[in-house]
């Protein structure tokens, strides 16, 4: 059973919000709010029940983005000839079965194994899911698109941590583990219903995934197979760098509200999902009508001001403000930089560009919460991830600054 999508002859509707778009919205919210779920329990997981520390921490909580940022790329080109709903529904089914064995055995490493095996369903389930929102949606409304997909991610990560606290004090790990199996099987199962030909290509308008001109493999006839799409790298890298400010968060502030007496990160989860969700929800137009650059310029900031205040100020309230201004950063930083690469790169190859752009995001977790742990652990405070994040992000300001407006000119 399907919905209608795209017209036969290829070209996205005009109209943004359609049945088809709504059902991918709300499998990715099942998805992600089994992927919110874990954000508060896995910490204090690693540390209570497995006696880990700050590295173990990191290692834990990034380890799934990881084996997602190895088969991403593939995962992009594979789903510009198969189509979309392959990607979703068998990777929501991975996910599924690789959360619903974190509880087997009370081992890090066989939780981090399990981890890397949930990387591998959400490479294919994203690149899936927000690929086929870009395909429905016109040209010109690319990052409003992203701006409304993307209430399924932080819809999730806003619901799924208040979630996750509740069962986690209620019945333990296991029951959270349980529940987020069955809301990540749910995403699945709801993604048979997207057309089974969208975004899948003629074989003979299929990309060739090679680099054209003088550069081979080495034999002097074969061109270099691309791996990396040119049109999301540098939107991709200033992504990575403010994301880092994402990973000090999922991964440390239930540590450190615990370190400060504060016993329940929930409300501090809610408060972020639900500001990023009435940005994105009451701004969906800011990065079309701003543009990249500027849109870009703001979320960075945000990110580095959100991050100072968590870290030097210990008052709940302060705290709150800190997370409230942070939260505005991630909720433009996004949709600014995908549409970029979106709008870069040819329409055969948007799988490719999707699949290149969210590596990217897994890069900043998979590398930026065992390093960030590694500076929580040198330094003897949680604090020092938020530091470190902050100083991080003013990076990619520079970068985006120096680098966006050229690539702003191309993609117009």
């Amino acid at each position: 059973m399907t919905l209608d999508a795209s017209p036969a002859d290829g070209r996205a509707p005009e109209r943004l919000v359609t049945p088809t778009f709504g059902l991918i919205v709300v499998a990715a919210l099942g998805y992600f709010t089994a992927l919110g779920m874990l954000l508060p329990v896995l910490p204090r997981y690693v540390e209570d029940t497995l006696g880990g520390g700050g590295v173990a921490v990191g290692v834990a909580v990034g380890a799934f983005a990881v084996s997602a940022a190895l088969i991403r790329p593939a995962v992009g080109r594979l789903g510009d000839r198969l189509g979309r709903r392959p990607l979703a529904v068998v990777g929501g089914a991975v996910a599924a079965a690789s959360i619903a064995g974190y509880g087997l055995v009370a081992s890090l490493p066989v939780l981090v194994a399990f981890r890397l095996v949930t990387g591998l369903g959400e490479a294919a389930f994203f690149v899936g899911v927000a690929t086929a929102a870009q395909d429905l949606s016109p040209d010109d409304r690319r990052g409003e698109a992203a701006s409304f997909f993307s209430i399924s991610i932080y819809g999730g990560l806003a619901i799924g941590p208040f979630l996750g606290e509740t069962l986690y004090r209620s019945g333990g790990a296991g029951r959270v583990w349980l529940v987020a199996t069955i809301l990540a099987t749910f995403g699945s199962l709801v993604a048979l219903l997207i057309p089974a030909h969208l975004g899948r290509a003629p074989a003979e308008s299929r990309p060739s995934d090679v680099v054209e001109g003088p550069e081979s493999d080495g034999d002097g006839d074969r061109p270099r197979r691309r791996i990396l799409h040119p049109a999301a790298v540098m939107p991709g890298t200033i992504l990575l760098l403010g994301l880092i400010g994402f990973a000090a968060f999922s991964s440390f502030l239930a540590l450190h509200l615990d370190d400060l007496g504060i016993d329940d990160a929930g409300p501090y989860f809610l408060l972020y999902g639900i500001s990023v969700l009435v940005v994105r929800i009451f701004g969906a137009r800011i990065p079309d009508r701003f543009g990249a650059g500027r849109t870009t310029t703001v979320s960075l900031l945000s990110v580095a001001a959100g991050m100072a205040v968590i870290a030097a100020v210990d008052a709940p309230g302060a705290i709150f403000a800190g997370t409230l201004i942070f939260s505005v950063g991630m909720s433009l930083l996004f949709p600014a930089l995908f549409g970029l690469a979106i709008n870069t790169a040819p329409a055969a190859e948007r799988s490719h560009a999707v699949g290149t752009f969210s590596l990217f995001f897994d890069l900043s977790q998979g590398l930026g919460a065992p390093v960030l742990g590694l500076f929580v652990d040198l330094a003897g405070t949680d604090r020092a991830a938020f530091v470190v994040a902050g100083l991080v992000a003013l990076v990619g300001l520079i970068m985006a600054r120096v680098r966006l407006p050229r690539l702003v000119r191309v993609s117009a």
